[in-house]
């Protein structure tokens, strides 16, 4: 057996790995076996990560961090029986390794037994209370149960331990954001910056919640000092254009989108925001420039299409509007505004079953705002296909039971099917809930005039039904 002494980790892995080809075995200190399987698991080499522990721990048989390193591969090939079979083994052998109850918390995470590990995970802390990592997982664990409270209190001592951990000021921010409780996000990362006032991380977290809360001024001193902070933060500039435009400030917008193009390379976003900015600016031209760029960049942004959809279609350009909605439709089939846009299209171009078609799957998946039901009805009249309009009719009435509208142009459609009974009771139902709203029956069925029933709610002066 040969003795290596190698502190370069990437000597150490030629070593080991120049070992596996021959018959010859190193000798390698237990420290280093931990680092050569670090890096497989790294890697993703699994197979090599177990024979490096297997070898390790035939040179060093009582090393805990092998073991554990065991462990953790037990557990990444889900054989949770093993692992904790030699958990218990260890615990034995070192009860106030923190480690141990890492591991057993970990376990209890993969097989959704939040609560428990949570308890384990306490017992790791009160071996080592300023481990940052341990309530790095706690924080996490409370996340899975969405207790955004504790999970938040943890999150809080993370980044009081190390206020470089930015995943936790990450995570701290995400539960104050769950909790709705923007004022404490906004108050303690003042806090924080006031202590770390180079954090851009901070500063942008902190702009983010400005925004939020349509404090925009304050948003943009905050992303001034993340710029500050760093210069190329590409993420403080994006979201500065967006506070400006909040602002109605297109230009310094499209300044601070095409600084983004300069630092790093360009996004459909990007492009797509430059568009909009232009396009509100009423730069048309330069707007479509932009947008084709934002769909050439990334074809599958359903949104550079939509914005290419609402263009053509404010110059009356149906074809091209036609075109790219079903663009859109392609990458996003279940979008009910996309479906809304295509059917009001579809109404300009007269295309009436096409229209019935996007109301319906407008309808269908949600969206089931009053003017929806209004205009698909309208459509379904041009359609003449009247008991799917008395069907459709009926859904409205039951998420509308108030809007006279619906209930008045009910009776106009029995009217027309020759229900004329039925069309009396409706109307008169309609009238209690609102009689100034009559003339909607009118304007679509003229000939209810044609029923003797119908003539005294119309004539100036019958002060009966006035």
């Amino acid at each position: 057996m040969h003795s290596e002494s190698n502190k370069s980790p990437q000597n150490t892995i030629h070593k080991f790995e120049s070992m596996l080809k021959t018959d010859d075995v190193y000798f390698f200190d237990a420290e280093d076996f931990e680092d050569i399987v670090h890096h497989y698991l790294n890697n993703g080499k699994i197979l090599l990560s177990k024979k490096a522990v297997k070898l390790g721990l035939e040179q060093h048989p009582h090393s805990i961090e092998l073991k554990l390193l065991q462990v953790e591969l037990h557990v990444f090939e889900d054989e949770f029986d093993k692992a904790l079979q030699l958990l218990e083994e260890l615990e034995s052998l070192d009860p106030l390794n923190e480690d141990l109850f890492i591991q057993k918390a970990n376990i209890c995470s993969k097989q959704d037994q939040h609560d428990k590990a949570i308890k384990l995970l306490e017992k790791a802390l009160q071996i080592d209370d300023d481990n940052f990592d341990i309530h790095a997982l706690i924080g996490m664990e409370y996340l899975f149960i969405d207790d955004y409270y504790h999970a938040k209190i943890h999150f809080l001592k993370c980044v009081e331990i190390d206020p470089s951990d930015y995943g936790s000021l990450y995570n701290l921010v995400y539960c104050y954001e769950f909790l709705n409780d923007q004022k404490g996000a906004i108050r303690f990362l003042n806090e924080f910056v006031e202590k770390n006032p180079y954090c851009e991380v901070a500063w942008h977290q902190l702009g983010k919640m400005y925004l939020d809360t349509s404090m925009y001024k304050e948003a943009l001193v905050a992303f001034d000092f993340a710029i500050i902070s760093d210069d190329r933060f590409v993420g403080a500039y994006f979201e500065k254009g967006r506070v400006l435009e909040k602002m109605h400030k297109y230009n310094e917008a499209i300044i601070c989108y095409e600084t983004t193009l300069e630092i790093d390379q360009p996004t459909a976003f990007a492009y797509l925001r430059i568009g909009q900015c232009h396009h509100k600016l009423n730069n048309i031209v330069l707007a479509k420039q932009y947008y084709y760029k934002t769909i050439h960049e990334d074809p599958l942004l359903d949104k550079g299409w939509i914005a290419l959809t609402q263009l053509y279609f404010e110059q009356k350009n149906l074809v091209k509007a036609e075109e790219y909605i079903s663009k859109a439709l392609n990458i996003d089939n279940n979008n009910p505004k996309y479906w809304k846009n295509a059917a009001i299209i579809y109404i300009e171009n007269k295309d009436w079953h096409q229209a019935d078609f996007a109301f319906r799957r407008c309808i269908d998946l949600g969206d089931f705002e009053k003017e929806n039901w209004f205009k698909w009805v309208l459509v379904l009249l041009q359609l003449k296909d009247y008991y799917e309009v008395l069907s459709v009719l009926d859904r409205a009435i039951d998420l509308y039971p108030d809007q006279a509208d619906f209930t008045y142009l009910q009776a106009g459609v029995l009217s027309k099917t020759g229900h004329i009974t039925k069309s009396k009771i409706t109307f008169e139902k309609a009238w209690n809930i609102d009689p100034h709203k009559k003339s909607i029956v009118l304007e679509y069925f003229p000939e209810i005039l044609n029923n003797a029933w119908a003539q005294p709610y119309f004539i100036p002066f019958d002060n009966s039904h006035q």
